[in-house]
C-alpha cells in the first residue's frame, strides 16, 4: 500500500501539470480578460449565414393496395399536393416508386395511383 501513494502522487502531479500546459497553448482557451469585438468591427469578408425554410412536401405511405395499384398518403403537417401532382417515394434513403395524386381526400390524407415502382406502407413521400 506504501507503495502505491508515490506512483499515485506522481501520475497525479503529471496530470495537473499537462493540462496546465495544455489550457495555455490551445485557441480554444477561454480568455476572461478578452471583450468581444462590436458587429461593425467585424471583418467585412466574414460570410453571411443564409437560412430558408424548406417548402418541400413531406408524408408517409398508410396503406398499399397492390391489385388496384394506389396508396393512401398521411401528410401530418396539414399542407396537401395538388391533384395530378407527381410525387416520389423512398425506402431507406432510396427512391422506390413515383405516384401521382388523385385524390379524394379526407383530412390530413390524401389517395395516389402509383405510376411505377414498388410502395410499402412506412416508406417516406416527398416532392423532389
Amino acid at each position: 500500500m506504501k507503495r502505491l501513494l508515490p506512483i499515485t502522487l506522481l501520475i497525479f502531479a503529471l496530470t495537473l501539470s499537462g493540462c496546465a500546459w495544455l489550457g495555455r497553448r490551445t485557441a480554444w482557451h477561454h480568455n476572461p480578460t478578452a471583450t468581444p469585438k462590436p458587429a461593425t468591427a467585424r471583418s467585412k469578408s466574414a460570410s453571411q449565414v443564409i437560412v430558408t425554410p424548406d417548402d418541400s412536401l413531406a408524408a408517409k405511405v398508410l396503406k398499399v393496395n397492390t391489385v388496384g395499384r394506389f396508396v393512401v398518403l398521411n401528410f401530418p403537417d396539414g399542407r396537401l399536393p395538388k391533384l395530378d401532382q407527381h410525387l416520389f417515394l423512398y425506402r431507406d434513403g432510396l427512391k422506390t416508386a413515383e405516384v401521382k395524386v388523385v385524390g379524394p381526400q379526407q383530412e390530413t390524407s390524401i389517395v395516389a395511383d402509383i405510376i411505377s415502382g414498388d410502395a410499402q406502407a412506412g416508406d417516406t413521400v416527398r416532392d423532389q
